[in-house]
């Protein structure tokens, strides 16, 4: 009974997975063929148009560019911060970044290199899969990384989970140093910052 069920959960945990996986990549291509990704101004648009879902298609795709990058993260994070205004913005970017983090390092975990090859480049992945070799060095790096604007968060969040770091301490550092470079995003919308050659 006991293995029944457990073959249960997997069967299921499986299938889930690869229905947000599909279904992040059926939009991510209707996204690209609308040229809903082409610009700052053309995300902007599509997502003021959602009324009432903007916030979660936001979210959606904030998560989305974590898992299948179709934007670097400062722009939708700008993008969140001009709809909704710096603290919605905020707040918005964080809860997606936050479970997109989260999907890649556990999609990674558990489906391996083959699947990481697939959705980050051959360059990116031969670039930080060095890092493998370093043990702890790797927590380390992957924890600083997380705090400075302008890291390939995407690519070292699926190299996590190749790793041996535990997903607790994943994801605190991914709580913990997201909201950061967030903060810094929002707060050059809100003009209190400037970031050369973002804002």
């Amino acid at each position: 009974m006991e293995t029944t069920q457990r073959n249960y959960i997997a069967i299921l945990s499986t299938s889930l997975t690869i229905l947000t996986i599909i279904a992040c990549a059926v939009f991510a291509l209707y996204g690209w063929q609308q040229g809903i990704f082409e610009s700052r101004e053309t995300l902007t648009a599509f997502i003021g148009q959602a009324g009432i879902w903007g916030p979660a298609f936001f979210i959606f795709i904030q998560a989305l560019q974590v898992v299948i990058p179709v934007l670097p993260g400062f722009i939708t994070c700008i993008v969140g911060a001009v709809v909704f205004g710096p603290l919605p913005g905020f707040l918005y970017s964080y809860a997606g970044m936050c479970i997109g983090s989260i999907l890649a390092f556990l999609f990674a975990r558990r489906y391996g290199t083959g699947l990481v090859k697939k959705l980050i480049s051959e360059k990116n992945y031969e670039k930080y899969i060095l890092w493998l070799e370093k043990g702890n060095k790797f927590d380390l790096f992957f924890a600083a990384a997380i705090f400075l604007p302008a890291a390939p968060d995407d690519v070292l969040c699926f190299i996590a989970g190749l790793t041996r770091m535990t997903w607790q301490k994943f994801t605190a550092i991914i709580l913990l140093g997201k909201p950061f470079v967030i903060a810094l995003y929002c707060l050059a919308v809100a003009g209190v910052i400037r970031i050369p050659g973002v804002l």
